[in-house]
């Protein structure tokens, strides 16, 4: 899953790590939403999966446990 604009930290060519990667999916998804107006568009949507991907992999990381 990819769109027109979107480059990953890591695909452009430096290491970054998992804290500052989900911190730049969650300003992406942001501004995402202010120029889509929408919380259901494809972006938007996109752009959360892979920032609720990666917050699983903190979580995982640092033995942290969903509990809701």
């Amino acid at each position: 899953m990819s769109y027109v604009g979107y480059k990953s930290p890591s695909s452009i060519g430096y290491d970054i790590s998992l804290e500052d990667e989900i911190l730049f999916l969650r300003n992406e998804m942001m501004r995402t939403f202010q120029e889509e107006q929408s919380f259901t568009s494809a972006l938007v949507i996109e752009i959360s999966c892979k920032l609720d991907l990666k917050i699983n992999e903190y979580m995982k990381l640092y033995g942290m446990e969903c509990r809701v």
